[in-house]
């Protein structure tokens, strides 16, 4: 296959389908995304099918746990793909909008247009779901979008791409407006982020390692996130029962999610009372925790204790392993969070208020919480329907990227005769 020429193919149908779906009405994109989450349920059998190929493709290969965790498409998955579609449609079109509407001295009135962002190729690594999130979003949006999944999920994407096609047919819109990458030489994905001409965005959603490859490579402008090194800070004023339920779900839920607890810090004050819970919290799932000194004199006794490192502060471990430190107040809690965390989730569990207003004021996160798990750190969960991606850059957008981040804003005017003096 002549890679660079069928990436130019995509590209080219990718642009003119962009076309009629910018102009596309509320009424049809709804109808594609009602009729692609019907077809889910439909053909849940088949997709299990085609998963049950890739997963055992995967485990031959020795595919790494968190890897495995992110391919498996079980039944919840498959009912919360058509759940989320069907949250989108419930969400309002932003396609068309118009706001920020100002008379000027001169007696124009000048405005901004909420439009399609225009061709969004996504590039992302076992996640079957995102093939049927990143579409729905799209669709909604008035995007079309280039998917480029990895080809350990090859099966389960071109089952769903399917499912997809069917579902735009059917809405009659361009079947275009959502292709698959079916070929899974990596030179793909090296045109697919040097075509700036065909595509206006990249979303990457994968590990480190191909993150920073487009990083040095690409030359189209990306909505990403590097990292997910999470924090959770138990405060001295934290409720106990609170902060056992969070900070060991934010850890435990699962272990291979951006938004997964990566470091725990508590306060001087309350660790000695709260630790050693925690620890037999997590004794239950094996959980490995690298403590600094203070801790590991709290912990003695644990069966899976190691002391921290440096290079612990600043690890998206994406397993079991869970970095530990006690520190004096919210303050060091503050200073450590903004010099490790790479901006994606922190969250601090107390019922002091002024603490809880300076913690979401100082830390410097894409999302900052209050007394809940990282884990909520998802499109879904803030009820954006599904989202394309994090993003933890502070241009265009920042957080879980749903159809919002997949628009921008023109300036349009209105006029009655008047011309510049």
């Amino acid at each position: 296959m002549d890679i660079q020429k069928y990436m130019s193919d995509l590209g080219q149908r990718a642009r003119f389908a962009s076309r009629a779906m910018a102009k596309a009405d509320t009424a049809a994109k709804n109808k594609a995304l009602t009729l692609i989450a019907a077809a889910i349920r439909r053909d849940a059998d088949l997709l299990r099918t085609a998963n049950k190929l890739d997963l055992d493709a995967a485990l031959a290969s020795g595919l790494a746990p968190a890897m495995l965790d992110r391919l498996t498409l079980s039944d919840k998955a498959i009912a919360t793909m058509a759940e989320g579609l069907e949250q989108i449609v419930a969400l309002s079109d932003p396609i068309g909008e118009i706001s920020n509407m100002k008379y000027r001295p001169s007696g124009i009135q000048v405005g901004q247009m909420r439009v399609p962002l225009g061709v969004i190729g996504i590039i992302y690594e076992a996640r079957p779901n995102v093939t049927v999130d990143a579409a729905g979003l799209c669709i909604k949006s008035g995007n079309a979008t280039i998917l480029r999944g990895g080809s350990e999920a090859i099966h389960c994407n071109q089952a769903l791409a399917k499912i997809v096609k069917e579902g735009l047919a059917g809405a009659g819109l361009p079947a275009d407006a959502v292709q698959i990458v079916e070929t899974t030489d990596r030179a793909a994905v090296g045109e697919l982020i040097t075509m700036p001409q065909y595509v206006d965005v990249i979303v990457p959603r994968g590990g480190k390692g191909l993150i920073e490859r487009l990083m040095r490579e690409s030359r189209v402008p990306m909505i990403k996130h590097l990292d997910g090194i999470c924090h959770v800070y138990i405060d001295d004023k934290a409720d106990i029962a609170k902060a056992l339920k969070i900070a060991f779900n934010a850890k435990c839920h699962r272990y291979g999610t951006c938004n997964t607890m990566e470091t725990l810090l508590v306060a001087r004050g309350i660790a000695a009372e709260v630790l050693p819970q925690l620890a037999a919290l997590y004794l239950t799932e094996k959980v490995e925790l690298r403590a600094d000194a203070e801790a590991q004199a709290l912990l003695a006794g644990y069966a899976h204790l190691a002391a921290a490192t440096e290079e612990d502060w600043s690890t998206e471990y994406l397993a079991p392993v869970l970095a530990v430190k006690i520190v004096d107040d919210m303050d060091a809690a503050i200073a450590h969070i903004n010099t490790y965390s790479s901006q994606h989730t922190d969250t601090i569990v107390t019922e002091d208020y002024s603490r809880t207003m300076r913690f979401l004021r100082e830390v410097d996160s894409a999302s900052v919480m209050v007394n809940a798990s990282t884990r909520f750190a998802d499109g879904f969960e803030y009820g954006l329907g599904a989202e394309i991606g994090i993003s933890n850059d502070k241009l265009h957008a920042r957080g879980p990227v749903g159809l919002e981040g997949l628009t921008s804003l023109k300036y349009v005017v209105f006029g009655h005769g008047e011309v510049r003096q």
